[in-house]
């Protein structure tokens, strides 16, 4: 994981259109979540990767920028398609791609957005998230990543606490002997001990980023908490009153510390972060 972004890409990209007329509000208003990456910016929204800026130029998918400029009405008829046009700027199709960007989102992703919007770097909350979809190399030849759902930052305390969220349909919960998600908390809590400088002077920039672009003075991270929280949502209450106390008591049991929300967009992050 870096964090590192030249100066000169970050001057640039502040003076974009796309950010100064589109992009910038819907960061302050919870809409569009902005995360930092190696000399390059992302922007999520409602769970999908809606641009990224990277050489001084915004990107987003061929699937999502696939935007008529006008049509006459909701419909159109074969005929009418040798007529039609496609957006040639961003700034244009802005709405529309981010409608298309929302629809192929997956789940588990959407209802991380609705926490990101009620609670990011730009509220006035004491604990906010500070990054999703973090990702740090591998300490296993399993696999070459590992991906950490959210990085949630309590400014009080100036630190950090990885959090893995996971919907209740998720099978990586569910084994008769020992579900997969224990072996996922157990590499992130292993990153955490073996890397945990690294990734404080990494959330050191990242921090100062964020502070330079929206003006803010979010301290500097000092500690990460030594343990990864498992967030489990989108259940029902019946559902709640039998699989899913089984599933956080047995993870508990194993010394891990859970969460569960049935909807995703009520979580108390006071109360995850506890």
């Amino acid at each position: 994981m870096e964090k590192y972004i030249s100066q000169t890409l970050v001057k640039n990209f502040k003076q974009t259109e796309l950010w100064q007329n589109k992009l910038k509000d819907d960061c302050k208003n919870g809409d569009v979540f902005l995360a930092i990456r190696n000399n390059k910016i992302e922007l999520y929204y409602k769970g999908g990767l809606l641009f990224e800026y990277s050489n001084d130029c915004f990107k987003t998918h061929h699937k999502y920028a696939s935007v008529i400029r006008e049509s006459k009405g909701k419909y159109i008829s074969e005929s009418d398609l040798s007529q039609l046009r496609l957006i040639s700027d961003f700034i244009s199709g802005y709405d529309r791609i981010k409608e298309n960007c929302s629809m192929y989102a997956k789940k588990e992703a959407k209802e991380i957005s609705k926490i990101t919007k009620n609670y990011s770097y730009l509220s006035d909350h004491n604990v906010i998230v500070l990054d999703i979809e973090a990702s740090f190399e591998g300490l296993t030849n399993e696999k070459k990543q590992d991906r950490v759902d959210i990085i949630v930052f309590n400014k009080e305390t100036a630190a950090l606490k990885f959090v893995e969220a996971k919907l209740f349909s998720n099978q990586e919960l569910k084994s008769t002997n020992e579900p997969r998600v224990i072996n996922q908390l157990q590499n992130y809590n292993e990153q955490i001990a073996n890397s945990g400088d690294m990734i404080l002077k990494e959330y050191e920039s990242h921090v100062n980023l964020l502070n330079t672009l929206f003006g803010l003075e979010l301290p500097k991270p000092e500690k990460i908490e030594p343990k990864t929280e498992l967030l489990i949502f989108s259940f029902d209450d019946d559902q709640r009153k039998g699989r899913v106390n089984d599933i956080v008591t047995s993870i508990q049991s194993k010394g891990f510390e859970v969460y569960s929300i049935g909807n995703a967009e009520n979580l108390t992050i006071n109360n995850l972060w506890r």
